[in-house]
């Protein structure tokens, strides 16, 4: 299976674990989850359906009824309701529980991020950390490349890569952070955003306003992930 249709097949298990569908709900539910960059066509979507069928992880109901597409004339949608069978429960939780490389790579983590709600602190701390952990071993080959651009190319060359560079850095502090509140979570420590001990005492800047010392950047999204592409944001 490739990377693209395992995100998917995910995406779909976690939606539909949720509560049942037609196709054309959850094609809008998963340009939510995954965003308008990995917008999905019906031809994406369908034979990925159907596989999931095949493989017994999904129901339909009324299957003998014909799908027609939703168009401006017809305005007629899929009586076709999809729904997890019991395998596709046990499937959905095995995807739930990876923690491996994959669920580090920017193909994947933002779908893993999306359902952390019903993941194992345990295991959402293992992704965190190793997409962390990826993310700083291509920062360390992107400032190199930077050096070397500054030699070679022109200023427009080397702004481009120096805004990829500063992406990358932001979700990492990102990354930093929810790393750091599920410590405090699992240690019982009072985080910063309950306004405990553990909360930053704000500093006078020059124009008499409160900034917290040290205070990063507001992070982007998971994705700053190109691939974040269907593969980082």
């Amino acid at each position: 299976m490739s990377r693209r249709s395992g995100v998917l097949e995910f995406a779909v298990l976690g939606l539909l674990h949720d509560a049942p569908m037609h196709g054309y709900e959850l094609r809008k539910r998963l340009n939510v989850l995954l965003g308008s960059f990995r917008a999905f066509s019906y031809g994406t979507l369908y034979p990925c359906l159907k596989s999931l069928v095949a493989q017994g992880f999904l129901v339909e109901d009324n299957p003998d009824v014909e799908y027609v597409p939703a168009t401006a004339l017809n305005g007629k949608r899929s009586k076709i309701v999809y729904r997890l069978s019991p395998e596709g429960k046990e499937r959905f939780e095995e995807l739930l529980a990876d923690s491996g490389p994959d669920a580090w790579e920017d193909e994947h983590f933002g779908v893993h991020f999306a359902f952390f709600g019903q993941t194992d602190r345990a295991v959402r701390m293992r992704v965190l950390e190793g997409r962390r952990s990826r993310l700083e071993e291509r920062l360390e080959r992107m400032r190199n490349s930077l050096a070397r651009a500054r030699e070679r190319f022109d200023d427009y060359t080397v702004e481009l890569q120096r805004h990829g560079l500063e992406s990358v850095e932001r979700e990492v502090r990102w990354l930093n952070e929810l790393i750091e509140t599920e410590r405090a979570n699992r240690t019982g420590r009072t985080g910063p955003a309950a306004g405990g001990p553990g909360t930053a005492v704000p500093e006078k800047t020059s124009d008499g306003r409160g900034q917290e010392a040290g205070s990063p950047d507001p992070p982007g999204p998971p994705y700053d992930r190109p691939g974040r592409s269907a593969q980082e944001r």
